[in-house]
């Protein structure tokens, strides 16, 4: 899978979320998903097994994406997640 299938996967889910809580914010690469998309943090935990589920991968390590220097990130590009994902499937 290349990156742009990855992004477009990403973006996808996270369509999925925001038209259902009726947001009116077009996804970008550099959307954030709690200050743009209104995440919270259940939400975020959400959409970690989405994103799981939807590339077949269990524990893809998440905790590496969100907790820097043991402490948890107040938010995340989609840019952020589809290089994380690409990283984790591809090696790239």
């Amino acid at each position: 899978m290349n990156s742009a299938d990855i992004d477009r996967a990403v973006v996808g889910i996270l369509e999925r979320f925001t038209d259902d809580w009726g947001v009116d914010h077009q996804i970008t690469p550099d959307s954030q998903i709690v200050a743009d998309l209104e995440f919270e943090s259940i939400d975020v935990i959400q959409l970690v097994v989405a994103i799981e589920q939807h590339f077949g991968i269990r524990n893809m390590g998440f905790d590496e994406l969100l907790m820097k220097d043991g402490k948890y990130v107040d938010d995340l590009t989609v840019r952020q997640i589809a290089d994380f994902i690409n990283k984790k499937i591809n090696g790239a």
